[in-house]
């Protein structure tokens, strides 16, 4: 993995793959790549930024290829080296392929293609592939692709040119994301609309098994069996200009700052103020069938399992519905026990994460009823869930999530909200809850305010390498995402505890070198963790608290505090979490980390 594009059309192909590229840098990668087609394949490879590819294609002149396909690679297999750099090339060079996901038997591949002469350049996994198709090729493209995919185990999105076809790309999709936009007289294929979107409105969403051929005026759609097949054409919701940088040194600070519109956009007609409720019509269920769910069960990995984790408070806590966490990549191994009025809510920003897709099949072939909180529209998990709701966060760039996460808890708290109502929630209570999700927006641009006072004690902080956040009840998981967020953009080691947690075990690492964030919050809970504060200060550790408004309890103990405005401990979460990812942001811009591309890490997840 990690992004693919492709264009065939009567254009020069080159900027248009490169253009691509850029937009799909948000997604992590160590090298970068193009093959252009024709009677001979040109390929040009480079080892970091695409800026470096752009650099060596410009070593080769005007390059008028209409015809392409291009890569940036986030390693799986082989180290970041050009070799290992996509597009892969068979040994007669007349095949060039880029590819997102893992095939599980190239080893296998390898050994039996090895002993029939062929040979091997890198270290990865594709170039096996390559090989393949090569070893299959009787002069029908279509067939030999279609041939080596039998013989595959494993995922990928794939792009192939082929010399005798130099106007045609074949794509095809098994587990990993590959997204066709039609254009006029061109047509292109990704990883992601990003690159799709300045060209296309309209796209077409693969499904597993599917093979397309694509030319410059016509897509034809095929499975692995070589049969036709239809699929839906979709609309992108989104501009290029809203996936820009605008008036923001990165992605990750315009997001947080986005935060307050993106929280609107999430709640914008979904309150039902006549029944004091919440109108989550995508989850196509009627309030009988609501009130059949006897347990939820969420999955998620990462910031969307912190999410879900402030979600089971609200589920126990609004709904009276037991409630509980499971990291995705074990959902499916451990066997869970799942029943027909098991809800079972995946979790995933990009709605491609390998990990939470296995836990939506695996609860799907259970009976469960299963439905996605997503932000792409189209993504898989949407579409095979085949309900849900969708997040309206908007382009989220930035590798660390922080608006796709407060759109997520908002999403759980109007869920809660719709089945406490759908339950014992009483009309009066149902209608505090409504008006205070209704001050989200506000809560949090006031929480944005104090941006520059947490720069402040950011800087004053740089010099940590190690860090402790800690907090309790549904500042527990805000305290886990926010120790999160810091390793994430900044590399030092930072972890998250529930306050309790302290003095078994991890109190023993404290010292005046590691500093403590403790979520000292106005809400139930506080007098402990006035008393966990002072733990941490009698090991000589440093403490910044994060306290609701004026509250200055705590300040005869610390004089490091970033305030929050008032709120219940249902929206804690979401002011408090701005706090530190501002927080995080401002930290590893102080020790002068890359803050949007962090290293080794990738925005969606399309490998177990």
């Amino acid at each position: 993995m990690c992004g693919i594009v492709g264009y065939t059309g009567h254009r020069p192909a080159e900027k248009i793959l490169l253009d691509g590229l850029k937009r799909l840098e948000y997604r992590g990668y160590d090298s970068a790549g193009l093959s252009l087609g024709g009677k001979e394949l040109l390929t040009i490879k480079a080892v970091g930024k695409v800026r470096n590819l752009e650099q060596e294609t410009q070593k080769y002149g005007e390059l008028k290829q209409t015809t392409g396909i291009a890569h940036t690679r986030w390693a799986t297999h082989g180290i970041p080296s050009v070799r290992n750099a996509h597009p892969h090339l068979d040994n007669s060079g007349k095949f060039a392929l880029v590819h997102n996901g893992i095939i599980e038997n190239y080893a296998e591949l390898k050994q039996k293609l090895t002993a029939k002469g062929y040979t091997f350049a890198s270290d990865t996994d594709t170039e096996v592939v390559a090989n393949l198709i090569a070893e299959f090729y009787k002069g029908d493209f279509v067939q030999a692709v279609a041939s080596a995919l039998h013989r595959i185990n494993g995922t990928y999105g794939f792009a192939v040119l082929c010399t005798d076809y130099p106007d045609t790309i074949l794509v095809a999709r098994h587990g990993s994301p590959i997204v066709i936009g039609l254009g006029d007289g061109c047509n292109l294929v990704a990883s992601d609309v990003a690159p799709l979107a300045a060209y296309t409105r309209k796209v077409i969403y693969l499904d597993d098994g599917d093979l397309a051929v694509l030319t410059p005026d016509n897509v034809e759609l095929r499975t692995i069996e070589n049969l036709p097949v239809e699929r839906e054409v979709s609309n992108i919701d989104w501009n290029v200009d809203s996936a820009g940088k605008g008036q923001y040194e990165h992605f990750m600070l315009k997001e947080i700052f986005e935060q307050p519109e993106s929280i609107s956009n999430t709640i914008r007609g979904r309150l039902d103020r006549k029944l004091k409720s919440a109108m989550l019509s995508g989850l196509g269920l009627t309030p009988h069938e609501l009130a059949k769910i006897s347990r939820i069960v969420i999955a998620g990995c990462g910031t969307s399992m912190h999410a879900g984790m402030v979600g089971e408070y609200f589920f126990e806590d609004i709904a009276g519905i037991p409630a509980e966490v499971e990291q995705a990549a074990e959902f499916r191994y451990r066997n869970p026990i799942i029943d027909p009025d098991t809800l079972v809510l995946p979790i995933s920003q990009s709605g491609e994460t390998a990990d939470t897709l296995a836990a939506v099949r695996e609860a799907m072939n259970k009976g469960a009823v299963v439905a996605a909180l997503c932000n792409v529209v189209g993504s898989t998990i949407a579409r095979e869930t085949g309900r849900g709701i969708y997040l309206h966060a908007g382009p989220e760039i930035s590798v660390a999530s922080t608006k796709a996460f407060t759109c997520q808890v908002t999403v759980l708290l109007m869920l809660a909200l719709m089945l406490g109502r759908n339950r014992r929630l009483s009309r009066d209570d149902g209608d505090a809850l409504l008006q205070e999700i209704e001050r989200i927006p506000d809560l949090i641009r006031e929480t944005l305010k104090q941006a520059p006072a947490i720069e402040k004690l950011a800087n004053k902080y740089a010099y940590a390498e190690d860090f402790f956040f800690i907090g309790r009840g549904t500042l527990y998981p805000t305290a886990l995402e926010g120790a999160l967020k810091l390793k994430e953009i900044s590399y030092v080691h930072a972890e998250g505890y529930h306050a309790a947690e302290l003095k078994h075990g991890p109190i023993a690492l404290l010292d005046d070198k590691v500093p403590v964030m403790a979520l000292a919050n106005a809400i139930p809970g506080q007098e402990k963790m006035i008393g966990n504060i002072q733990e941490c200060l009698a090991r000589h550790s440093p403490v910044i608290a994060v306290v609701t408004g004026d509250d200055n309890r705590v300040c005869e103990f610390t004089q490091d505090i970033i305030r929050v405005p008032a709120s219940s401990r249902y929206v804690a979460p979401l002011t408090t979490v701005v706090a530190l990812q501002l927080f995080a942001y401002y930290f590893a811009k102080a020790r002068g980390c890359e803050i949007d591309h962090p290293r080794n890490l990738a925005k969606s997840v399309t490998v177990e």
